[in-house]
């Protein structure tokens, strides 16, 4: 990070970062689009983006900024549309993702992606663990210690928690360490 030099993972407008999604008109004009800054695990700086309900934007912008501060890596930021409004896609991907307009897997009902008031973070290193044994993505492994995974008492869980967000690591059924929603 230190030649200055920023990478640009996600450099899209709006309307090309909800291209497609099926989402009502009443859900699109509460979501913004935001650059965020972050340390990649390459240790250089790079700049993604997120779509995000507009009144969190704020919360997320402090928290990213807490971590490129804390150098907590995040292995990209890049708008779901990339992926073709796949979770799994962009969970295998490692990416960093917020707006999805998409049901709870295995249900009917809407996540919190769906109206811009979730985040997943590095999935990778972050995965969800089921009760039976499944994980997702299932690539992942879930190691706290190692760079870029959230745990328990680690800084940018707290920071999240203080300003009144859900961590999916405190779920009872799923451990879905990727996952904040508010």
């Amino acid at each position: 990070m230190a030649d200055g030099v920023v990478i640009v993972d996600s450099g899209m407008g709006f309307s090309g970062a909800i291209a497609g999604t099926a989402a009502p008109r009443e859900v699109l004009e509460t979501l913004c689009l935001i650059d965020v800054h972050y340390a990649g695990f390459d240790g250089r700086r790079h700049r993604g983006q997120l779509v995000i309900h507009r009144d969190l934007a704020a919360d997320l912008g402090e928290i990213f900024a807490l971590m490129e501060s804390l150098k907590f890596p995040v292995a990209g930021a890049v708008p779901i549309v990339r992926y073709g409004w796949s979770d799994e896609a962009s969970m295998a991907a490692d990416n960093t993702s917020a707006f999805n307009y998409r049901v709870v897997a295995g249900t009917d009902r809407l996540s919190r992606h769906a109206t811009g008031c979730a985040v997943d973070i590095n999935p990778r290193q972050n995965p969800a663990l089921y009760p039976e044994g499944r994980v997702s993505p299932a690539e992942g492994l879930y190691r706290p210690g190692i760079p870029g995974t959230l745990a328990g008492e680690e800084p940018v869980v707290r920071a999240f928690i203080e300003r009144g967000w859900r961590w999916g690591g405190h779920f009872d059924h799923v451990r879905d360490y990727h996952h904040f929603e508010k």
